[in-house]
C-alpha cells in the first residue's frame, strides 16, 4: 500500500472525487467558456410539437408536486438537484450540472490554486468530526505547526465539530492576507490549541513530486490536469536538468483527468512536433486533431508510464498518445476507459453545464470509451470490470504493434499490486498507522533525523498499540509482515516529522511498482531506438 493510498478509510472519498473530476472536467472542456458552433438541425414540425408537449407535461408535474408535496418544495432542490441532473444522467455518466457552489469549486480546481491556510481535512473515522489529515508543506497551516490528527473545534470562535468537512473547508478559505483563528484538540494535550493564521495563496500543484529515484532515472507524478499542468511539467523537468535524464517514470495512477488542452500540451512535450496527440469529433463539432508542440530534450530519453484503473480521461489521452507513437512503455492495469469529451457551458446564476459533446480518438484512431449501457452509475465507476477490449476496433501503433479500442488503455505490461493479507487488511481498516503516529508524537519530539527509519523500540510500541486497538494477529503474522509495517510506519510518521511531500517521496521509494518500472526501462529504450530508426529511414527515403 503506497503513500498515495495511505488512508484506507478515506479511500472512498478520494475515489468519489476522482469520479467527479474525471467525469465532469473530462478529457476536457476544449475551452472552459467557449460555446460550440450550432448543430445543423432540420427538425420537423412534429418533433417541435413533441418537445412542446413534453415541456407542458413537465410543467404540469412540477406544479402538482409544488402544490401537494408533504413538505415545502425547494425549487433549487427540485430543479438543480433533481430535474436537470436526472435528465443528464439518462444521457451518459459524465454529463452533469453544477450549482453555484459546485461550479465555483470546478473553476477553483481548474485554476490550480485557492486562498486559505493549506491543509487537507476529513472526517475522523470513529466520530465523523472534522480532522486534519495533513497540512501541505510550506503553507500557513504547516508553518503554524498544525498536525495530522488534530480535531478541529472552532474557526473564528464558531463551533465546527458538528459541521461536515466541506462546510469547514469553506470557512477556512478567504481573501489573501485575511486572518483566521483555528482551535483544535490534540491527543496528549490537556487544553485545546489555538492557531492564529494569515490566509495565503495555496497552489494546488498537479505535479506533486518530481525527483531522481536513482542516478539517471527521474520520477514524476501528475495527479490531475489543470490550467498549470504543462507549465509545471516543464518547470520540474528544467529543475531536474532534463538534459541529464536517462529514463523517466511518469506516474499517472489515480489521475482522474482534467483539461484536454493540458493533456495535449503535456504529451506533446515528449513527441515530435506536429505528431497527433488526440482527435475528437461530435455532432456539433467538426473533427479536430490536436498536435504535439515538441521540446528540446523531451524526445531523447525512454519513458515508462504507470497507469491503473483510476487513470482516466486526460491521463488516458497522454498514455494513449505515447503508446500509439511507441514513445513510452505502459505499465500497470487497464485504465478507466473514458473517451467522451465534455464542454463546460457557463449558465445564469453562476451555474454551469458539463455536456458530452464529442468522442475522442487516440492517434491510431481507437475509441477507448467503456460501455455504460445497461449498467448503474455506481457499477460504472466502482464495479467489477471485465475484459473491455473491442475486437472490432483493432489498430496499430507507429511500429506496427496491435492495440485495441474499447474500455481504456491496455498496458504493454501488466502489473498487479500484491493484495493485503488478513493482518495487513486489519491494520489498514483501523487506520492504525495514522492513529499511532498522532499518539506517538503527542509525547515525543516531532523532529526526526534525516533518513530516519523506525527502530525495534518504535515497532514494539506499534505492536502494543495494535493490540490496544483490537487488531487480531498472531506473532507469526507480525514476523511475516515486519518489513511492511516498518515501511508503512516510516511513510506515515514522515508526514508529521517532515512534511506530506517528504512522506510521498518515501512511499515512492518503497513502491514495488516503481522498482518494476526501473526494470522495464530497457523495454522503453528499445521502443525509442526503433522509433528513431524508423524516422531516420523515412527521412532517408524522402531525400
Amino acid at each position: 500500500m503506497s503513500s498515495q493510498r495511505r488512508y484506507f478509510l478515506f479511500i472512498p472519498l478520494f475515489l468519489a472525487a476522482s469520479a467527479v473530476v474525471g467525469g465532469l472536467i473530462g478529457p476536457g472542456a476544449t475551452t472552459v467558456s467557449a460555446a460550440p458552433q450550432a448543430a445543423q438541425r432540420n427538425a420537423s414540425a412534429s418533433s417541435d410539437e413533441d418537445l412542446k408537449a413534453s415541456i407542458e407535461s413537465f410543467t404540469k408535474i412540477y406544479d402538482i408536486v409544488d402544490q401537494n408535496y408533504s413538505d415545502k418544495l425547494s425549487s433549487d432542490k427540485a430543479i438543480y438537484k433533481g430535474a436537470i441532473p436526472g435528465m443528464l444522467r439518462t444521457l451518459d455518466p459524465h454529463s452533469n450540472f453544477f450549482d453555484p457552489k459546485e461550479y465555483a469549486g470546478l473553476r477553483e480546481e481548474q485554476h490550480g490554486m485557492y486562498y486559505g491556510i493549506g491543509m487537507l481535512i476529513g472526517p475522523q473515522p470513529r466520530t465523523g468530526k472534522p480532522m486534519v489529515i495533513h497540512p501541505f508543506g510550506g503553507t500557513p497551516a504547516y508553518k503554524a505547526g498544525i498536525r495530522p490528527g488534530d480535531l478541529l473545534m472552532e474557526v473564528n470562535d464558531k463551533r465546527v465539530d458538528d459541521l461536515n468537512t466541506t462546510e469547514v473547508a469553506d470557512m477556512l478559505k478567504g481573501p489573501k492576507g485575511t486572518k483566521v483563528q483555528v482551535t483544535a484538540r490534540r491527543e496528549g494535550t490537556a487544553k485545546p490549541i489555538t492557531f492564529n493564521l494569515i490566509r495565503d495563496e495555496i497552489p494546488r500543484n498537479s505535479v506533486d513530486t518530481a525527483f531522481w529515484v536513482k542516478p539517471g532515472i527521474a520520477y514524476m507524478r501528475i495527479q490531475s490536469f489543470t490550467e498549470t499542468t504543462s507549465h509545471e511539467v516543464d518547470e520540474n523537468l528544467k529543475a531536474l536538468g532534463e538534459q541529464n535524464i536517462k529514463g523517466l517514470i511518469l506516474d499517472l495512477r489515480e489521475n482522474p483527468g482534467g483539461l484536454l488542452t493540458e493533456g495535449v500540451a503535456t504529451a506533446g512535450h515528449w513527441l515530435d512536433r506536429g505528431q497527433v496527440v488526440v482527435s475528437h469529433k461530435g455532432r456539433a463539432f467538426s473533427e479536430k486533431p490536436y498536435v504535439a508542440r515538441g521540446s528540446q530534450y523531451g524526445e531523447s530519453y525512454p519513458i515508462v508510464v504507470l497507469v491503473n484503473r483510476y487513470s482516466a480521461s486526460a491521463a488516458e489521452i497522454v498514455a494513449g498518445a505515447l503508446q500509439d507513437h511507441d514513445r513510452a512503455w505502459i505499465l500497470g492495469d487497464v485504465t478507466f476507459g473514458k473517451g467522451l469529451v465534455q464542454t463546460i457551458f457557463p449558465l445564469n446564476d453562476n451555474t454551469g453545464l458539463a455536456l458530452t459533446t464529442q468522442h475522442y480518438y487516440t492517434p491510431s484512431g481507437r475509441l477507448i470509451q467503456r460501455n455504460y449501457s445497461n449498467i448503474s452509475f455506481l457499477d460504472y465507476y466502482y464495479g467489477r470490470r471485465t475484459d473491455a477490449k473491442d475486437p472490432t476496433d483493432v489498430k496499430q501503433t507507429d511500429l506496427g504493434r496491435t492495440v485495441y479500442g474499447g474500455g481504456g488503455i491496455t498496458p504493454d505490461e501488466k502489473f498487479e499490486p500484491s493484495k493485503l493479507d488478513a493482518f495487513e487488511l486489519g491494520v489498514a481498516r483501523k487506520n492504525a498507522f495514522f492513529g499511532f503516529s498522532a499518539k506517538y508524537f503527542s509525547d515525543h519530539d516531532t523532529k526526526l533525523p534525516k533518513g530516519w527509519i523506525p527502530d525495534e523500540a518504535v515497532l514494539e510500541k506499534f505492536h502494543d498499540y495494535l493490540m490496544e486497538q483490537g487488531v487480531k494477529f498472531s506473532e507469526a503474522d507480525w514476523a511475516k509482515d515486519h518489513e511492511w509495517v516498518r515501511n508503512q510506519l516510516r511513510a506515515e510518521m514522515y508526514v508529521t516529522a517532515f512534511s506530506y511531500e517528504d512522506s510521498q517521496r518515501v512511499g515512492v521509494e518503497q513502491d514495488p511498482e516503481i522498482q518494476k518500472a526501473i526494470e522495464a526501462m530497457p523495454k522503453a529504450a528499445s521502443l525509442l531506438a526503433q522509433s528513431k530508426a524508423r524516422f531516420e529511414k523515412q527521412r532517408a527515403s524522402i531525400h
